[in-house]
């Protein structure tokens, strides 16, 4: 079986998090994706320490679709630099795994 990946990306609106969901849904890119949100995000840009209200989306793929999804989050995202962070699914239920794959792979 293909390794499992939770991929995270943030973005500014919680609209905007939900195309960026169903996007990769639709598209075979991830099985599932989460919005979680409203967070507090504080980073540097621009040579400034910025806080702003962030959605966080979780998406549940696979190393296989990895390049794809980080590929198509990177042409739709409206962020310059916008974070795509893959962590992968060490254990996980075979029956979910399974459907995973299934899902990523149709």
């Amino acid at each position: 079986m293909t390794l499992a990946l939770t991929v995270l990306t943030t973005t500014d609106s919680a609209d905007k998090a939900r195309e960026l969901a169903r996007g990769a849904v639709e598209a075979r890119l991830a099985a599932c994706a989460q919005i979680s949100g409203p967070v507090t995000s504080v980073y540097h840009w621009q040579n400034a320490i910025e806080t702003s209200q962030e959605w966080q989306v979780l998406f549940k793929t696979t190393e296989a679709c990895y390049a794809s999804l980080e590929a198509h989050l990177t042409a739709v995202h409206d962020y310059d630099t916008p974070e795509i962070i893959a962590t992968p699914v060490i254990r996980g239920s075979a029956a979910y795994l399974a459907w995973l794959q299934r899902e990523t792979s149709a």
